[in-house]
C-alpha cells in the first residue's frame, strides 16, 4: 500500500474508515475511488469539449465505430448494436439523430429487413475532426505524466481490465464517458461513482 498522504482527500477516507472499522480492507478505496473520480473528470472534459462542437458522446461513439471499421465505412444496424453494446432501439435513436444531422444514410436491402449505415462526406470530415480534436485534448491531460509513468500506468488498467473483464464479464463501456444506454438512448442514472465507497451514488 503506498504511503499515504494526510491532506489527500482520498488517503483521508481510508484513514477513516481504518480508523472506523478497524480489519476490514480499506486499500481498494486508494484505487477503485480514484478510478472512479478519473473517470468522472474525464467524462466531464470530453462532453464540454464534443458540446463545443455541437457533438456529443453517442453521435461520436456511432461515428467512430463506422469510421474505424474502414472503406466503405458501412455496417448493419445490428453490428452497430453489437459494437457499442446497447440496445437496437438505442442505436436507432442514434442513426436517426445522425442521419437528421447528415453524417450519415440509411439504405435498405431487397428482399430483406437489414439496415445499413453509412457515413457522408460530412461524416467523414466530422468524425475526424473531432477524434483529432480528443485525442489531442487528451494527449495534453496526460502531459503531467513522464512517457514511463503513461507506459507503466498504460500496462497496469491493461492487466486491471482484463482481470475484471474475466471476473465480471465481457460486457464494459466502450471509451471514457460512455456508460451505456437505457431503452431510449439515454444515460442512465448513475453513470458515475461517488467519491466515498460507502456513500451512495446518484
Amino acid at each position: 500500500m503506498a504511503e499515504a498522504t494526510p491532506s489527500d482527500p482520498v488517503d483521508a477516507i481510508a484513514a477513516a474508515w481504518e480508523r472506523e472499522l478497524p480489519g476490514v480492507p480499506v486499500r481498494s478505496i486508494g484505487i477503485v475511488t480514484r478510478v472512479w473520480q478519473i473517470a468522472k473528470l474525464l467524462g466531464d472534459d470530453r462532453a464540454r469539449l464534443l458540446r463545443a462542437h455541437g457533438a456529443d458522446a453517442a453521435t461520436l461513439d456511432l461515428l467512430s465505430t463506422l469510421r474505424r471499421g474502414g472503406e466503405p465505412y458501412r455496417m448493419t444496424t445490428r453490428e452497430l448494436a453489437a459494437a457499442s453494446l446497447i440496445t437496437a432501439g438505442a442505436i436507432t435513436q442514434r442513426v436517426d439523430r445522425a442521419e437528421a444531422q447528415g453524417l450519415v444514410r440509411r439504405s435498405g436491402r431487397t428482399g430483406s429487413r437489414t439496415v445499413d449505415v453509412q457515413l457522408t462526406p460530412l461524416g467523414h470530415a466530422t468524425v475526424d475532426g473531432l477524434v483529432a480534436g480528443v485525442l489531442e485534448r487528451e494527449r495534453e491531460l496526460l502531459d503531467g505524466l513522464s512517457d514511463a509513468q503513461q507506459t507503466d500506468l498504460e500496462l497496469t488498467l491493461r492487466r486491471l481490465l482484463q482481470h475484471l473483464s474475466q471476473l465480471l464479464g465481457q460486457h464494459r463501456p466502450g471509451h471514457v464517458g460512455h456508460h451505456g444506454e437505457t431503452s431510449a438512448g439515454t444515460p442512465p442514472a448513475t453513470a458515475t461513482g461517488p467519491a466515498d465507497p460507502a456513500a451512495p451514488n446518484g
